[in-house]
């Protein structure tokens, strides 16, 4: 009967073992799939970069801007009395000299018309020796109150009526004698004439406002161009103390120089819609390797920047902290450095603030770079040695091959 009765607590034990199982065996399976999927921390590896060390050297400051070729004088010749244009005296394109023949009008109505006005001058002029001669009779009767004095005075107004009347006669002849010069047109200034734009016999009039030709002088000859507005004070500051400021003007493709000149003047007022001003330069042009209106690139040698912080432009690099460079550390990583930019010449850049001479830069290899990336410098490039131009298209090269891994990667 007592047998029985021990049974209920042996269940309950059991029981409660089971439940545990059944509470562990779960837990104990998370917990090793987790362990599981824990992966090993990898350290980053070392990035080869090459690098160079800031020197100090001489910056020039230069203003590079798109000008055009602005002749000294473009001046169009017009007739200036009208007629039939009997001859041309140039050929087109040539050089002429200021007072060369170009063109003749017609000069036989102007002739004919001096003539008529020296038949009138004669005719006038006898009539006023004919009133001289009748005054001076006058005058002795009037002295012995043998005439009216009203027929004396009548003389003298007829005296001088005629003596006008010559002075408007000589006028006349000058006039025709001017008209008679005008039918030679010759050339009002030194330069190249364009395409003939009227031909022997047609008429023209001095209304005319397509002219006979063209002459641009290209020798000497500027080039307009303009500077911004935050350029402007030390482009003023240098033009006046009496700087000759040296002009290069480029090719339109920046690919060679085509003349050399100076700084010639400056615009007395800013564009507002651009916020520029217009300088202009001025070139002997003696080769007229520079063509009027045309487009060229203009570099303007504004001044020098003596023991300036000078690095690779290829270690400058621009983001979310502004300009800024990769410092090499003592301890063989990198770390973002922001720099204030001077002036540079494409090779190199000024560091007007942030760098010191001496310190060193990251010019290849940034792309995978961060603040404090380890770095392992490239054997093949000692700090300093390699040259710009040869950095920047390392560079380039580094980030396709970069982009083509990434894009790899991906796919």
């Amino acid at each position: 009967m007592n047998a029985p009765n021990a049974s209920p607590p042996a269940r309950r034990s059991s029981r409660w073992w089971i439940a545990a199982g059944v509470l562990i065996v779960p837990i104990a399976l998370i917990v090793f799939h987790l362990l599981r999927q824990t992966k090993p921390v990898r350290t980053i590896p070392a990035q080869v970069v090459s690098i160079a060390t800031a020197s100090a050297g001489d910056m020039p400051v230069v203003l590079n801007e798109l000008g055009t070729v602005t002749p000294v004088a473009t001046v169009t010749v017009l007739p200036q009395l009208s007629g039939y244009l009997t001859e041309v005296g140039y050929h087109e394109g040539e050089e002429v000299t200021k007072g060369q023949f170009l063109a003749q009008i017609d000069p036989r109505q102007y002739l004919i018309s001096k003539q008529q006005a020296q038949a009138q001058l004669a005719k006038d002029e006898a009539s006023l020796a004919q009133a001289r001669a009748d005054l001076a009779r006058y005058t002795d009767l009037a002295e012995h109150k043998s005439i009216a004095a009203q027929t004396y005075q009548d003389q003298q107004f007829t005296v001088q009526q005629d003596a006008a009347a010559v002075q408007a006669d000589r006028a006349n002849i000058a006039q025709y004698d001017l008209d008679l010069q005008y039918c030679r047109i010759t050339a009002p200034v030194s330069g190249r004439v364009g395409l003939r734009l009227v031909d022997p016999g047609n008429y023209v009039t001095s209304s005319s406002t397509t002219g006979i030709v063209v002459i641009t002088q290209t020798k000497p000859t500027t080039v307009q161009f303009t500077v911004p507005q935050n350029a402007l004070s030390q482009v003023l500051r240098r033009f006046g103390a009496g700087a000759k400021l040296p002009v290069t003007a480029y090719s339109s493709d920046d690919d060679q120089p085509i003349a050399s000149g100076t700084l010639y003047a400056i615009g007395n007022q800013m564009a507002t819609s651009t916020g520029t001003v217009t300088l202009r330069a001025t070139f002997a042009n003696d080769d007229e390797a520079l063509f009027p209106n045309e487009f060229v690139n203009v570099r303007l040698d504004v001044d020098t920047l003596h023991d300036a912080v000078l690095v690779p432009t290829a270690a400058v690099q621009s983001g979310a902290p502004g300009n800024y460079v990769y410092l090499v550390n003592p301890n063989h990583t990198v770390s973002v450095h922001k720099v204030t930019l001077g002036p540079g010449n494409g090779r190199y850049t000024a560091i007007t603030s942030g760098l010191a001479i001496g310190q060193q830069v990251v010019t290849d290899g940034v792309d995978r770079l961060s603040d404090g990336a380890p770095i392992r410098v490239a054997a093949s490039a000692a700090p300093g040695a390699s040259s710009p131009a040869a950095t920047a298209d390392s560079r380039r090269g580094r980030h396709r091959a970069a982009a083509a891994i990434a894009a790899s990667n991906a796919a």
